[in-house]
């Protein structure tokens, strides 16, 4: 079903550390700054660039003056990504680099499960337009094994963690790909600005993407909580004393309710002033759709629940909602039904880096 293939990948002649970035969308102006000024070839210079057209201009100039270089044969790219989680657990998440096929959801071969935004969409399109390329991946999840791993040797590109090793040989990944659904894991806003590109350009070249493929069986991937932290609403409270007979309990008491529940309903934990209560849902909710019935005004997300509790406890917030990890299985049964979850179901870490790989979208 998914069109995943080889490509010539553009990279840079000297991989380094003071030249790769996280993606654009979670970096703030005062860490691009920070990141630029480390190198005048770091990638920021590209993808957060304050002109789309310079931008362009920059990375062509680039590939000119041989900062980057174009592989001279099609591959695809093993990845090893070495990270310690918000939970302390030290992992490596593996998988695939490769050029992917946009095609329009209705096709079924790649699955969102979020909502996009106008805004990011039109800035990433006329980057699109001046790079001529792709520069930043996104994230994708399979299910199944990889038809190929880490070849012996050391990778070509170590930088951060990150390891890439380049494989030729890889002539049954577009034949394990055809049969399979890809779930947008990060990456909604280029998905679908790829889709606008292809269809003004309307060439071959045009349509493609760089993807990062990750299995869902493979045992580096994790994906985290993002708890939700109510300002603003004093009314919470009130409201959650009035649904909730049980309770107040610690903190403890109640994670350890929450961790222990089933996964046939919803649950989270909802912490105020007062205390903790552990909140249910209905049968085959989940917990962020339990939450999101709140509606998001005041609303904020952070990974760490000591935050969110301090964040109560300090007087910030009248609420915090402490949630569990969405389980996988659970985003692609809603993403198949073409389901749209809440922002901010899932929480993929560590992002991948920028600036290892890119992929011209030119001949």
């Amino acid at each position: 079903m998914a069109d995943v293939a080889p490509f010539r990948a553009v990279r840079y002649a000297e991989p380094r550390a003071s030249v790769v970035a996280p993606p654009y969308d979670v970096l703030s102006e005062a860490e691009r700054d920070q990141l630029a000024a480390r190198d005048p070839h770091n990638v920021v210079q590209v993808t957060l660039n304050d002109s789309e057209e310079a931008a362009g201009e920059l990375f062509r100039s680039w590939l000119r003056d041989g900062t980057l270089v174009r592989e001279e044969t099609p591959a695809v790219w093993a990845i090893a990504q070495d990270y310690v989680g918000p939970d302390g657990v030290a992992r490596t998440r593996r998988g695939l680099v490769a050029s992917l096929r946009a095609e329009p959801y209705e096709t079924r071969q790649v699955l969102p499960h979020e909502r996009t935004h106008a805004g990011p969409k039109e800035s990433r399109l006329r980057l699109l337009r001046a790079a001529r390329a792709q520069v930043e991946p996104i994230f994708l999840l399979h299910d199944g094994t990889p038809p190929v791993g880490e070849p012996d040797g050391p990778p070509q590109i170590d930088v951060e963690g990150t390891r890439l090793w380049r494989i030729e040989t890889a002539d049954a990944v577009p034949a394990f790909f055809a049969d399979r659904e890809l779930l947008i894991a990060d990456g909604h806003h280029r998905y679908e600005t790829a889709l606008a590109y292809a269809a003004e350009q309307g060439t071959p070249e045009s349509a493609r993407l760089l993807a990062v493929l990750v299995s869902t069986s493979d045992p580096g991937l994790e994906i985290f909580a993002t708890h939700r932290v109510f300002g603003g609403r004093p009314e919470l409270p009130r409201t959650l004393m009035e649904r909730e007979a049980g309770g107040p309990d610690t903190v403890g008491e109640a994670l350890d309710a929450l961790a222990a529940a089933s996964f046939d309903r919803a649950v989270a934990v909802a912490y105020t002033a007062d205390g903790a209560r552990l909140l249910e849902g209905a049968p085959g909710e989940l917990d962020v759709e339990l939450v999101d019935r709140f509606g998001h005004e005041g609303i904020s997300y952070t990974p760490d629940a000591r935050e969110a509790v301090r964040r109560v406890d300090a007087g910030e917030a009248d609420v915090a909602f402490l949630l569990r990890p969405t389980r996988i299985e659970d985003v692609f049964a809603r993403a198949r039904r073409g389901e749209v979850l809440p922002p901010k179901t899932t929480y993929f870490f560590p992002k991948l880096l920028s600036g290892l790989l890119f992929h011209p979208l030119e001949p």
